[in-house]
């Protein structure tokens, strides 16, 4: 006979068990939802969305974007920024 591995159960009071059972819901592309062929570098309403506070550009997992819409946001972006429709970063 084989010993099974023993798994290490949390407790219900233990701080880190909250984390380990709560699952989060799946994003969906906001421009697939839509279906949004181009992204307009000069719909700044649309783009100050996926910038954090800082004025980063926000990773695919956290807005939930596809490959493809995550790639012309970040050119739209960039083109928004080199013609000075919105900042670099936000002090």
């Amino acid at each position: 006979m084989k010993k099974k591995a023993i798994r290490p159960v949390a407790e219900k009071g233990a701080a880190g068990a909250s984390a380990l059972n709560v699952r989060q819901r799946k994003r969906y592309c906001y421009f697939c939802k839509e279906n949004v062929d181009y992204i307009d570098y000069k719909n700044i309403t649309v783009l100050k969305k996926f910038i954090s506070d800082k004025g980063k550009i926000r990773p695919k997992r956290s807005t939930g974007n596809c490959v493809q819409h995550q790639k012309m946001i970040a050119s739209a972006i960039k083109r928004a920024r080199e013609i000075a429709l919105m900042p670099y970063f936000k002090r």
